[in-house]
């Protein structure tokens, strides 16, 4: 079984990669980080990555003329630091057709609800709470998915549920749901490191350990 080498892809603070990062080691899961990718040159995924040595880089769609050349930045990234599959941890850009199809099924991402619900481009952060909210459901949650090249469509590997309460907003929900957030994620990344996970279609199966 060859470990997991993942490079994480985020925009913003970074909570969830440092979840992760936190569980990887205190928990042994068989995986590490070795490079975290972002296209905000401010983002405190970044800041997280340096604190923690691990290589850290800004990469941007507008820096390049062409799509061609964005790409081949992210797979130099991917070939100096030997990566092997790809987390999005709060990554606000779609992910090009051309790295899709290199990590097939080695692609995960996070999303604040419980797919296929609230799902779509668009979806993210608050808004995604604000439509929860909005819709007058009584439980939202968290998903882990494998990413393919349409947004919050990939085969679903994990889910967890927590409730809307009365008189929620749409930073308590948030709140809420990220804490199961960060939880999923590692086991997620568990899942594929212990070679649990299978992929059939749209269907995932998870053997026992």
């Amino acid at each position: 079984m060859v470990p997991l080498c993942i490079c994480v892809f985020a925009s913003g603070r970074g909570s969830n990669f440092e979840a992760l990062l936190t569980r990887i080691k205190e928990d042994h899961i068989p995986a590490r980080i070795g490079a975290v990718i972002s296209n905000n040159e401010q983002a405190g995924a970044l800041d997280i990555a340096r604190r923690n040595n691990v290589h850290a880089y800004y990469i941007e769609r507008g820096q390049f003329e062409t799509g061609d050349e964005f790409c081949q930045a992210l797979e130099n990234v991917f070939d100096r630091h030997r990566i092997n599959f790809v987390a999005l941890a709060g990554y606000l850009r779609k992910v090009p057709s051309r790295i899709i199809r290199r990590f097939p099924n080695r692609i995960l991402n996070i999303h604040p609800a419980l797919l296929p619900d609230f799902g779509g481009k668009g979806m993210f952060g608050s808004r995604v709470h604000e439509a929860v909210l909005a819709s007058g459901k009584t439980v939202s949650g968290a998903t882990i998915h494998i990413v393919d090249e349409e947004y919050d469509q990939g085969p679903i590997v994990l889910q967890r549920k927590v409730p809307v309460l009365p008189g929620d907003t749409p930073e308590t929900l948030a709140a809420r749901v990220l804490q199961v957030e960060h939880r999923i994620y590692a086991d997620a990344i568990r899942l594929f490191a212990e070679n649990r996970i299978e992929v059939i279609g749209r269907n995932v199966r998870i053997s026992e350990s």
